[in-house]
């Protein structure tokens, strides 16, 4: 396999890490996938002429390095040429890539979207072209792609909410940081207020839309959170970095507030397994949509079918999930490792 990247350089493993025959994907697409790779005649040779492209909306943070991990380990397994672009959560570039892809007629296109609704028109365009669209970490509105693989955002807001709800016995005052600039990031707060709405004597007593780009940091949020409320039980956030953030507020203002994210990953593990402030992740499975992307790609260029939707694992993650654990897991979102852990998805 080769790879060509833009600027930044990205890497072509994960950490040596090779998914196996029968560790390719959880629950039911399992069997799917598994029966494919043992038939005789399934052969990654005849896939080695494939070109793939990838738009990626950023490859920064864990979530980033997880992505393309995922792209690049199942074409080196599976066979072609891929072509990796970062748009650095710039929706223009995003969309000029897209369509300069379009132009080069790959066998299929990958996409995770900085803004799914923003880049919608370009998608569109790169449907109607005939090309298989495959999107990861979030769905285009508007659009039918061939495939697309993602957690269920709605759930990932909701069991926090409930977690919180549980732990402060169904009352107390609680705080939301949001991420709307992505409509299934958006989904998330809709699911943790769907919970909270059930509890009448746990208040909202503030939510703040965070905006990626800006100039206000996420510790500085949280910092006004924290201010404007001297009487505070939870703060739920729409994202690991600013629960990371938050955590780093609430102990500098030596407030006892417990707070909750989204998306797993070593540091969000770290503070939990510490005892600190941040209590529960819900550790997606990034790595796993992109290869899923990657894998239903060669299942179509090969005249098979591909799932219009593949809904991939998610774990909640407590200190009492990390205790056990003689290191903090960095693989868990390779299909199979989270079971040698001992961890059963909830979503």
């Amino acid at each position: 396999m080769t790879i060509e990247t833009e600027k930044p350089q990205f890497v072509d493993s994960y950490n040596g890490i090779r998914l196996t025959r029968r560790g390719l994907l959880s629950v039911g697409a399992a069997a799917t996938v598994a029966a494919t790779l043992a038939r005789p005649d399934f052969s990654f040779a005849q896939n080695a002429d494939k070109t793939l492209c990838a738009s990626l909306g950023w490859t920064v943070w864990e979530s980033g390095r997880k992505i393309v991990a995922g792209y690049t380990d199942a074409v080196e397994k599976l066979g072609g040429t891929l072509t990796i672009a970062d748009a650095n959560y710039d929706i223009k570039k995003q969309a000029d890539q897209i369509l300069a892809f379009v132009e080069a007629k790959p066998t299929a296109i990958f996409i995770t979207p900085a803004d799914a609704a923003a880049i919608s028109p370009a998608v569109q365009q790169a449907v109607a072209s005939g090309i298989p669209i495959f999107v990861g970490d979030s769905y285009v509105p508007n659009v039918t792609v061939t495939s697309t693989a993602m957690s269920n955002n709605f759930g990932l807001g909701a069991y926090p909410a409930q977690y919180i709800a549980d732990q402060l016995g169904g009352k107390g005052k609680v705080a939301l940081v949001s991420l709307p600039s992505n409509e299934s990031w958006d989904q998330r707060t809709l699911g943790a207020k769907s919970v909270f709405v059930r509890y009448p004597e746990i208040e909202i007593v503030s939510e703040i839309a965070f905006a990626l780009g800006g100039s206000t940091t996420p510790r500085q949020v949280v910092d006004q959170i924290l201010t404007a409320n001297p009487e505070l039980d939870a703060i739920w956030c729409a994202w690991d970095g600013a629960a990371s953030e938050g955590t780093l507020a609430i102990r500098a203002a030596g407030r006892d507030v417990m707070i909750t994210g989204i998306d797993g990953g070593q540091q969000s593990f770290e503070y939990i397994k510490a005892d600190s402030p941040f209590k529960l992740t819900m550790a997606q499975s990034f790595y796993e949509m992109a290869y899923m992307n990657a894998f239903y790609a060669q299942e179509v260029a090969a005249g098979r079918l591909a799932p219009r939707f593949v809904i991939t694992s998610t774990y909640a993650v407590t200190k009492a999930s990390l205790d056990p654990l003689a290191t903090i897991p960095d693989n868990y979102d390779v299909p199979g490792e989270a079971a040698k852990l001992g961890w059963n998805r909830v979503l």
